[in-house]
């Protein structure tokens, strides 16, 4: 069982190296940027990010941003990233950090959070589908990149 908390800037340098590896997983070369936009998320609370931790390392992470829906008239939350580190995998920390992340959501009032991943992802698809979250059959999603 890992410990998880809410991640603050002073949590920056065991989580850029744990958002480095994320990124790199869907094939993000390191980038200068990383360090300075999470700072910026967590200090302008624009993202919500709980660490995890075993014996006080840092293994995990998950990053979710609040937003809007104007159908529902409601509060939603993006779940963007889960990372596990691979020294860390089997250990249930993913549903760990899916536990805070749900009840977080949950607490503030969202109606619902959505995800996306890959589609060769299937470690992930089967920890959502595991913990009754839905595949998406109705939305198609398109992407306009600049």
């Amino acid at each position: 069982m890992s410990e998880i908390s809410r991640a603050t800037t002073s949590d920056l340098a065991e989580l850029h190296p744990l958002v480095e590896k994320y990124r790199a997983f869907y094939k993000q070369p390191e980038n200068e940027k990383t360090l300075g936009y999470l700072e910026q998320r967590i200090k302008n609370e624009e993202a919500i990010v709980f660490i995890a931790r075993i014996d006080g390392e840092a293994v995990g992470f998950t990053l979710l941003y609040p937003t809007f829906s104007t159908v529902s008239l409601s509060n939603i939350w993006l779940l963007n990233d889960l990372y596990v580190d691979e020294s860390a995998r089997g250990k249930g920390i993913a549903s760990e950090l899916m536990d805070v992340a749900e009840s977080a959501a949950k607490s503030a009032g969202a109606t619902r959070v959505f995800l996306r991943t890959a589609n060769d992802n299937l470690p992930a698809q089967a920890l959502y589908e595991g913990r009754n979250w839905v595949k998406d059959e109705v939305f198609r999603r398109y992407d306009l990149v600049f």
